[in-house]
């Protein structure tokens, strides 16, 4: 397995993860099926035995209960919520607990004094963001840096041939001046890439779950006109058998990277530069 090290700091992840998003239902760990997916989680790391040196693990809070306090990222949310997920692991403390969603409601002093609170309790010992916009990043670290506080270390968003455009557009000023990590979700685009929904959506996907607005997002996308598009690029790119037999990073030269953009025709124009006119 190869590792690298995630953001500005010395913590070494691996370049493939375990999700807890299989089929659970809901889009947060903390509510992944009422937290059952942390609850197998935590049963599988005490019945392997696992070294807890040997694994990281991560969280995300935002979305809890159906309390008034029990979704966002107060401080009263962000600390109880992160306890609530180290009872259901069955652990004294995550490695990376995520804000899995930007809160307006919530001033940015309170989020980022309430992450460095849990940190500094030694029940996290990072924290990131998970699909926030840029500009609450950079408030984010504006504000750390303003408290002699810990910045974010990383941020984890959607990535994948469909969706390319916060990544490589976006955020590369952050990745650029902050030497902020990214970690990924989705990125076999809810399974579209797999080729398994090109005739129809498989009854044990995901994209079958009744009542989840992410899922059902998802399959009103891959039923529309742009969806039937999307399909038949992946027919194009073959896209199981290219998957199975891409192990390896490097194996992406350039010209199947080529190939693959000829294909897609969605790669992202950089950001206009007005000083050329």
């Amino acid at each position: 397995m190869e590792y690298r090290y995630l953001g500005h700091s010395g913590l070494k992840v691996s370049v493939l993860s375990l999700g807890g998003w299989v089929n659970f239902g809901r889009v947060s760990p903390e509510v992944y099926d009422g937290g059952k997916s942390e609850i197998d989680m935590g049963n599988a790391i005490r019945k392997l035995g696992w070294k807890r040196s040997d694994f990281v693990i991560s969280t995300k809070i935002f979305w809890g209960g159906k309390g008034p306090n029990d979704r966002g990222l107060s401080r009263k949310h962000i600390i109880e919520g992160l306890n609530a997920s180290l009872k259901r692991l069955e652990l004294d403390y995550v490695d990376i607990v995520y804000a899995h969603r930007p809160d307006p409601d919530t001033p940015m002093i309170e989020i980022v004094r309430a992450f460095n609170h849990v940190i500094n309790q030694g029940k996290a010992f990072y924290w990131g963001t998970s699909e926030w916009p840029a500009n609450q990043i950079v408030e984010a670290y504006g504000v750390a840096n303003k408290l002699l506080l810990i910045p974010p270390l990383a941020e984890q968003a959607q990535y994948n041939l469909f969706h390319r455009e916060r990544v490589e557009l976006e955020y590369t000023s952050l990745f650029g001046e902050f030497k902020m990590g990214a970690a990924v979700w989705s990125p076999l685009a809810g399974g579209i890439l797999t080729g398994k929904h090109n005739e129809r959506i498989a009854e044990d996907s995901r994209l079958a779950l009744e009542g989840n607005a992410v899922m059902r997002r998802l399959r009103d996308g891959l039923l529309s006109e742009e969806g039937r598009i999307k399909i038949e690029k992946i027919k194009s790119l073959k896209a199981e058998e290219n998957i199975q037999a891409v192990k390896l990073v490097g194996t992406l030269t350039p010209d199947i990277l080529e190939e693959i953009e000829e294909i897609l025709k969605n790669k992202p124009s950089p950001q206009f530069n007005y000083r050329d006119c």
